[in-house]
């Protein structure tokens, strides 16, 4: 249903009726006020109607006091208007309900790592991270399904690798402990320290930025 082109941020700004969304680079974004969990699920099933009868389906994270709605195009990355007649229709049954919109409060953390060579580093982090290339940006690795936080790589000239000021504390299932290791080993990582497995291991990429694998295990 409806055109599959993505849309650039300008064409989204000058569409009516999207007061209640936010564009967020490659999604349609939006949080509601539903100061209940009743009422969220209220408002989910309506918006499982509107889905179902444009033929487009929705991301939802539902609270106890709200519900984040993101909206995409996965078939080209992208807001299409497939997206907008979407956003449009769940905003019509949101304020059926009386549910406000806070588009203010919408947010997406990234992470950026410098690196003269981010070629080098990449397969590192999308290993240890069990994480895809982006679709459209070489420089970059996200988690597709939305959850993780985008890590993209800024272009800086070579440089010795500082004393990190902070680094990533990857939490996994402990079974998934093993193969993210083999496979940030196997695209050019080296092993820092097991000395506190299972409860962490520390991890380093090609140019010497760390990460820990952390469980919940040996840490009673």
């Amino acid at each position: 249903m409806g055109e599959s082109r993505a849309l650039r941020f300008s064409e989204v700004q000058a569409e009516d009726g999207l007061a209640d969304w936010r564009m967020m680079f490659q999604t349609l974004e939006t949080r509601f006020a539903t100061g209940g969990f009743t009422r969220g699920l209220e408002l989910v099933a309506y918006i499982g109607g509107v889905a179902e009868e444009l033929g487009h389906t929705p991301e939802l994270d539902l609270r106890a006091t709200t519900l984040h709605v993101r909206l995409i195009s996965r078939d080209v990355f992208g807001v299409t208007q497939r997206d907008l007649a979407l956003a449009r229709g769940i905003s019509g049954v949101a304020a059926e309900l009386g549910v406000p919109a806070d588009p203010a409060a919408v947010e997406i953390v990234e992470l950026a790592l410098d690196t003269p060579d981010h070629a080098e580093v990449k397969p590192f982090w999308r290993a240890v991270l069990g994480y895809d290339d982006h679709p459209l940006h070489d420089a970059e690795v996200r988690d597709l399904a939305g959850t993780g936080p985008a890590l993209w790589f800024q272009r800086t000239d070579p440089h010795e690798t500082p004393r990190q000021r902070f680094h990533l504390d990857i939490r996994v299932a402990p079974e998934l402990v093993a193969p993210r290791t083999e496979a940030a080993l196997a695209a050019g990582g080296t092993l820092v320290s097991d000395d506190r497995a299972p409860a962490f291991i520390v991890l380093a990429d090609p140019q010497g930025n760390q990460a820990c694998l952390t469980t919940g295990l040996g840490r009673d």
